[in-house]
């Protein structure tokens, strides 16, 4: 089915099921219980786990497939939000136009950056890139404010153009009438569920661009890639030239980071310089990395890992954490709680660290590796359960 095999077709029939109940999937615990803190089915974060998942999957298309690794990604993220806000203002606030803009810019910009870095590999490459993206950022931060509207971002006012924009239009991003900020509630016992129109545009895009990267990864431009990443030295050698494959590879990623940026703005109408820092580069590196790289699910596994641990172990604070012991001896509680200080609240990112060292140390193929191990421990379970049991049974 659409060109896949049948083992492919059911991993993408899997990965659009599990997306499409994520808002159920994220709210496993009942509103008002003390574990309520660790649900993510609230619509910032699910779109922020589709957004990020694009933004990877792009990246991962790169890194992941030709080795190269780019610390500048994260421009392309930028252009894709300027290119939609941008549509915002002179057009109005359907979002397919500002979409359509930012693949198209963010494709030209990854194109002029690759062609020029790509000159280079290895760490030569990494550091390119890294230049341009902090050149970027400068440029959209000062010199181009008539642009980016310096630090104070780019949003939309009321004397803007939108010439497309009618009567009865909606006042916020839209796709044609649907508002993306508009939700519909499920309560059923304890539990409520948010549907929420943004996530679902944010998924059904996320499950388009899944399927192109499945076609990417089974592919012959794909086995290229492959074979650039195992030993490009040796491919040169039998007279492929390797630069028209990671300059289309570069650029392909470019355009998923440019999508990603633009569905960030699609969900909130502002651009900001501070989405083209380095830190955002770097964010996406660790990403598919945690979750393997190389990988078809793993990119989308780190962004979603991140992105909760971001959201949720941000948000437990000392009263939470009062809350959750106050079983306990006064002497013993302010003790567990002055050690789980260290790895909540705004030290997150040192529960984060530990877990991204223990992945790297013992799971190097990420998170990914992890399900593969436990799945390979079951079959090995069964194998010799089923062996056990026939030995033990009389031959006929």
């Amino acid at each position: 089915m659409l060109g896949l095999s049948n083992k492919d077709t059911r991993f993408l029939l899997i990965v659009i099921a599990l997306t499409l109940l994520t808002p159920i999937i994220l709210q496993p615990f009942p509103e008002g219980s003390s574990l309520a803190q660790f649900n993510a089915g609230y619509p910032d974060l699910m779109q922020r786990f589709a957004i990020f998942g694009i933004f990877a999957i792009g990246f991962n298309i790169l890194f992941g497939l030709t080795g190269y690794l780019s610390f500048g990604h994260a421009a392309f993220l930028g252009v894709g939000s300027y290119s939609v806000v941008w549509m915002y203002k002179l057009l109005g606030y359907n979002v397919v136009p500002g979409i359509l803009l930012a693949i198209v810019v963010s494709g030209l910009f990854a194109l002029l950056i690759g062609f020029i870095s790509l000159r280079r590999s290895g760490i030569y490459f990494s550091i390119l890139t890294l230049a341009f993206a902090q050149m970027s950022y400068n440029l959209a931060y000062s010199v181009l404010t008539p642009l980016t509207n310096g630090e104070t971002g780019l949003q939309v006012y009321t004397n803007d153009a939108q010439v497309l924009m009618g009567a009865g239009a909606p006042n916020s991003p839209h796709f044609f009438g649907i508002v993306m900020n508009e939700s519909s509630k499920l309560n059923l016992g304890g539990w409520e569920f948010t549907f929420n129109n943004g996530y679902y545009f944010c998924a059904i895009v996320a499950i388009l661009v899944f399927y192109l990267s499945l076609r990417i990864f089974r592919s012959p431009f794909g086995l290229m890639l492959r074979a650039i990443k195992t030993n490009q030295t040796r491919l040169n050698y039998t007279g492929l030239n390797a630069r028209p494959y990671t300059l289309a590879a570069f650029v392909i990623s470019g355009m998923y980071a440019g999508l990603a940026g633009a569905l960030m703005a699609s969900m909130d109408p502002l651009a900001g310089a501070e989405r083209m820092q380095w830190t955002a580069s770097g964010e996406v590196v660790l990403m598919t990395i945690l979750g393997g790289a190389g990988t078809l699910m793993g990119p989308i596994l780190g962004a979603g890992f991140i992105k909760y641990f971001e959201n949720i172990f941000s948000k437990i604070n000392d009263q939470v954490l009062h809350g959750w012991f106050a079983f306990l001896p006064d002497g013993l509680e302010n003790f567990i709680i002055g050690v789980s200080h260290f790895f909540v609240g705004k030290s997150w990112h040192l529960t984060l660290g530990l877990l991204f060292m223990l992945v790297v140390i013992f799971l190097p193929g990420g998170l990914v590796e992890g399900g593969q191990r436990i799945a390979r421990a079951f079959r090995n379970r069964k194998s010799k359960d089923d062996g056990a049991q026939a030995r033990t049974q009389p031959a006929e």
